[in-house]
């Protein structure tokens, strides 16, 4: 059954926008990779992503997007997703996602990857591992006539496989000239359900993956989510676009 969602269809010149944006945003999280050490806090690593993006021609897009007060989003540890750059400071062994979005022209281009301060648990690099390998999977998928059900449920078996969780309560989603569009990108789910892929559609895949159970939740400061047993959490995100054979990455 089809995902009955009206989804914009971009064109070859949109594709070359979408690339621009999708390769800073790429830049932007090679360009912090020095500075996740020890002692550094997430308000640093969050300044510096801040002035490499303004030198760059570029705003982001999370700063004032809905109140939200900083240039990226930190994930700690036990965070899932939408952490608040704060004076914390890393330590050995933590593990962190950087997620960054910019606009560039009117353009937007989300992507995410995870770091590492000094040596991690075995757990932590499993994890790791899971989570960039199902990025890579449901990314290998990605061409007209796949729904994204297939997508989803590729993501879900593979995960639950190695014995880790697939989060429900984050998804994927539609990106352009609109930060958040259609299409909704589940990471879980049912073959040949939802949207019909067709060239045109860009939307992001963003898995997030757990240790323990996939259950997160909100904290008070209404963004941040953290596991709900506080288990260590992964993710790994690309915005990607459907072209008549297959698909093309942006944000590398």
């Amino acid at each position: 059954m089809t995902q009955k969602q009206k989804c914009r269809i971009y064109s070859r010149e949109d594709f070359g926008e979408l690339l621009k944006a999708g390769q800073l945003a790429a830049h932007i999280l090679n360009y912090i990779t020095p500075f996740v050490q020890k002692n550094v806090s997430t308000a640093e690593l969050d300044r510096l992503c801040h002035e490499e993006i303004l030198r760059c021609d570029a705003i982001s897009a999370t700063l004032g997007y809905s109140g939200y007060p900083k240039a990226t989003c930190i994930s700690v540890n036990h965070v899932v997703c939408h952490g608040i750059p704060s004076e914390r400071k890393l330590k050995e062994g933590d593990i962190l996602n950087i997620d960054v979005t910019v606009i560039l022209n009117g353009w937007y281009g989300d992507a995410s990857r995870m770091y590492c301060v000094g040596k991690i648990s075995k757990k932590a690099q499993e994890l790791i591992d899971v989570a960039r390998n199902a990025l890579s999977l449901a990314v290998d998928l990605v061409k007209p006539g796949i729904y994204l059900g297939d997508i989803g449920h590729a993501i879900q078996t593979y995960v639950e496989s190695r014995k880790f969780s697939v989060v429900r309560d984050y998804c994927g989603h539609g990106i352009g000239r609109v930060f958040h569009d259609n299409p909704t990108v589940l990471h879980f789910g049912r073959p040949q359900t939802g949207l019909l892929l067709e060239p045109g559609h860009v939307f992001t895949i963003e898995p997030m993956v757990n240790v323990g159970e996939y259950k997160t939740k909100l904290m008070a400061d209404g963004w941040t989510a953290i596991s709900c047993d506080h288990s260590l959490s992964a993710q790994f995100e690309h915005t990607i676009g459907v072209t008549e054979t297959g698909r093309q990455i942006f944000t590398i």
